[in-house]
């Protein structure tokens, strides 16, 4: 598909994944594999042409306010895991607000309102609704959630409060890697979860973990599970190892599979949103990944921010380089520019348009 083809061919090869070309396991296999840069390079190239189509020159911003630091799960990949012994912090409503305030003088698309399963919220379901409201009213940005797994009945109300995106990672569709990487969790809860979103209103977003001892076979796995859930955003994310966490001693990998699998991403996902995240690498990693093929960036926190990430790169540094005007500038050095808040908002009303025609449950 990749290997012995020229790149006037490899245009073709473009055009027939916009016009509707699906890749077959073997084709996963091939690009999966995928060794020599000259091979990769060609994939990343691909990948942009699709992507280009759809989107042009034009990337997403979202910003990220990790809210809650508290968690009651123990996943072995996580440095927020119950179990581990570190600092954490809450913040109250008022704290939330004015962070809320602060970031409606930024240039982002959407507010990804991020927490731990924290019983704080998840046993008091009413808190969480109300950050949800005060977010919405002081910005009147999108909002997207990632709270877990929510019941069906609070991500009802959520939706109702101004939840209007789900980030829900499986981090792995494979089943007997999720009892690695999510011991006492179901799989089947958070596929629900995700899928009753989507019924209901929100967009959904998927995404998994590479580096984690998932082999070709099991991303494959992973692919077609985050395909057959039809989301409106899928990622992927390389595993960094974290201290204090039963992974701690595993050794990381490069950012090689997380770039195949962003490309591999575009051609199973064409015209769907993937993001960059400058929690890995900050800018520089952002370029290759919007180079591999996404059109989002995402983790973007104002640079007097003290707010944690997910991954922290960037944790011991004096000066913390995710703010939304060094994104922008570097991206005008790509050629690149922020979208208009009315394009990603067509995004989102092109989801409630499909919505017409299914059965939508109120709870």
């Amino acid at each position: 598909m990749i290997k012995n083809t020229d790149y006037q061919d490899l245009n073709t090869v473009a055009e027939e994944i916009i016009n509707g070309r699906k890749l077959t396991d073997d084709n996963l296999r091939e690009l999966l594999a995928l060794t020599e840069e000259e091979y990769i390079q060609k994939l990343h190239h691909v990948a942009r042409k699709v992507r280009d189509h759809f989107f042009g020159n034009r990337v997403f911003l979202y910003s990220f306010v990790y809210f809650s630091t508290y968690c009651k799960n123990n996943c072995a990949f996580c440095y927020y895991n119950r179990c581990n012994n570190i600092r954490r912090y809450r913040l109250n409503l008022e704290q939330i607000r004015n962070i809320a305030r602060a970031v409606k003088k930024e240039n982002v698309h959407m507010v990804d309102l991020t927490m731990g399963e924290d019983p704080y919220f998840h046993n008091e379901p009413e808190r969480f609704i109300e950050v949800v409201r005060t977010v919405k009213e002081e910005t009147g940005l999108p909002i997207m959630i990632s709270p877990g797994v929510m019941d069906d009945r609070i991500l009802s109300r959520l939706h109702r409060n101004g939840a209007d995106f789900l980030a829900l990672y499986q981090e792995t569709h494979d089943r007997a890697l999720f009892r690695k990487l999510r011991a006492g969790q179901s799989f089947d809860k958070r596929n629900h979860a995700r899928e009753f979103a989507r019924n209901n209103g929100y967009c959904i977003e998927d995404g998994i973990l590479t580096g984690v001892g998932n082999d070709i076979e099991s991303t494959i796995i992973s692919l077609r599970g985050m395909e057959k859930g039809q989301p409106d955003m899928v990622r992927v994310m390389t595993f960094v190892p974290q201290e204090g966490t039963p992974f701690e001693g595993m050794t990381r990998g490069s950012s090689l599979s997380e770039l195949k699998i962003i490309s591999v991403l575009r051609l199973m996902f064409p015209n769907k949103l993937i993001p960059a995240s400058l929690d890995l690498e900050g800018i520089d990693g952002m370029v290759h990944r919007l180079n591999a093929g996404a059109n989002v960036v995402t983790s973007i926190i104002s640079s007097d921010s003290s707010l944690e990430g997910v991954v922290n790169y960037d944790r011991e540094l004096e000066k913390r380089d995710r703010d939304s005007k060094s994104v922008i500038k570097r991206l005008r050095t790509m050629g690149m520019e922020p979208a208009s808040q009315a394009e990603f908002n067509r995004i989102i009303e092109k989801q409630q348009v499909a919505l017409l025609r299914i059965p939508v449950v109120t709870l």
